[in-house]
């Protein structure tokens, strides 16, 4: 295998592995993501799942023990995985308030009108489908951190979804705030005319929804700021348990346990 760049910008690492270990030289052999060493240098990481194999990749590398400087991943690698987060956490909001009006202040209550509570909980939870799926993914990935490589690539990338679903959270809480202060009977009749035939019927709908708005809005936003938290939680007390076991095993051979 020849000398190449994985995706994230990690060069020049030798995985030797055994008792010999590793160590850096700018002509060692490297681990890549992709590629080969005549074609071209390989992508970098399009989506969390291409961020999440790059991880996994350097967890190989560091579980055996072997000691690599955190400026490996270099800072053009962090940024890839700041806006890996950043998208995947952009994308979950954009179909959660997409999904979320549709669902609950239209299928719901006009479609399925008073359906049971199976059919209730299968439809009332595909808006958060996409962050729930994302999140337990997330918290997954807890487990890769291990050394300073995994820790940088995983902290960079948690961080870009952090902050974005942050920022979602209180875009919902503030825009259906906005929403809920502002219609008021007169200007929700102003808009309902324009459907002409149906404005009684949309008039009357929308005020009978209008008390229920609020309560949506904030458990939704509430849900967004947990997806945001959750993997950092996740992170801290796999961390943290792994630490206790490692202090715990050296106590028991050092026999001060």
């Amino acid at each position: 295998m020849g000398n190449s760049i994985n995706s994230s910008g990690f060069s020049g690492y030798k995985a030797g592995g055994g008792s010999g270990g590793g160590s850096y030289s700018p002509n060692a052999t490297v681990i890549t993501t992709g590629g080969s060493a005549s074609g071209p240098p390989p992508l970098r990481p399009k989506n969390i799942i291409n961020a999440i194999s790059d991880i996994q990749q350097f967890y190989v590398i560091e579980k055996q023990g072997q000691e690599i400087p955190a400026e490996f991943l270099t800072l053009e690698g962090s940024l890839d995985f700041f806006k890996i987060g950043g998208k995947s956490g952009l994308n979950e909001g954009l179909l959660l308030i997409l999904l979320l009006p549709i669902v609950e202040f239209y299928l719901m209550p006009f479609v399925l009108k008073s359906p049971g509570l199976f059919l209730k909980i299968m439809f009332g939870s595909i808006p958060y489908l996409p962050i729930i799926i994302n999140t337990f993914l997330c918290a997954y990935v807890s487990r890769y951190f291990i050394g300073n490589i995994t820790r940088k690539a995983i902290n960079s990338l948690f961080s870009g979804r952090m902050i974005m679903l942050v920022v979602k959270s209180f875009l919902i809480y503030v825009f259906y705030t906005l929403l809920t202060g502002l219609s008021t009977p007169e200007r929700v009749w102003l808009i309902a005319q324009h459907a002409k035939k149906n404005s009684e019927a949309i008039y009357t709908g929308y005020m009978t929804m209008l008390p229920h708005i609020m309560p949506i809005a904030i458990r939704c936003s509430l849900l967004v700021l947990m997806a945001a938290i959750l993997p950092y939680g996740a992170v801290f007390f796999m961390d943290m348990w792994r630490r206790h076991k490692i202090k715990r095993n050296h106590a028991r051979i050092s026999g001060k346990f």
